[in-house]
């Protein structure tokens, strides 16, 4: 007699053989990105548990992935390039920023203002560094990340200035594209403004 089951991210194995029941069960943790097997063998008055752990790659790979997007779309807004921009966000995407003033903004045309009358018309340099990206895993569709960015750039009488801001964007890959639907940002309006 044997039974099968396969729930979610776990799968378990369970084999009942005359007096011996021997259980199998695999279950992947996505936040931190280790993957538990666990074997159990009961037969009689004995118990044997096998536990294995190993770092499970896949998820790493996939961490790296979303900062990696999360770069490429920082660097479309210091570029000021509205066409890659629209391209990694969802068309509906809602968002919390300091220039919306705690109002919830849906869409692009708000953002569009800022291309093209901010971003696209500095021709000075801009750095950003991506700190401590933190990456929730939701499934195989999407993910959540929160880190804290700085912005370096020359002010308008050509002072070195560094800003601060957090956020956490919230990414969902459709037809194997990663688009941001949600975003948070907290801090200073853009930094270039002052």
């Amino acid at each position: 007699c044997c039974v099968s089951e396969r729930c979610g991210s776990s799968l378990c194995v369970r084999t009942m053989w005359q007096c011996c029941v021997s259980e199998r069960c695999v279950r992947a943790v996505c936040q931190n990105g280790v993957a538990v097997q666990c074997v159990r063998t009961v037969c009689q008055n004995y118990v044997s548990v096998l536990c294995v752990r190993a770092v499970c790659l896949c998820f790493t790979v996939r961490k790296q992935e979303i900062i990696k997007v999360t770069e490429q779309l920082i660097e479309a807004i210091s570029n000021g390039d509205f066409e890659s921009y629209t391209k990694m966000c969802d068309p509906s995407v809602t968002a919390f920023e300091p220039e919306a003033l705690g109002n919830l903004v849906e869409g692009l045309d708000f953002h569009r203002f800022y291309f093209e009358n901010l971003w696209s018309k500095n021709s000075k340099p801009v750095h950003t560094t991506i700190l401590n990206p933190h990456i929730h895993l939701i499934g195989e569709e999407a993910a959540c990340i929160a880190y804290i960015r700085i912005t370096q750039y020359i002010d308008t009488n050509g002072m070195p200035r560094t800003a601060q801001s957090e956020e956490t964007r919230i990414w969902h890959r459709r037809d194997g594209k990663w688009q941001i639907v949600h975003f948070h940002r907290s801090g200073s309006p853009s930094a270039i403004t002052k």
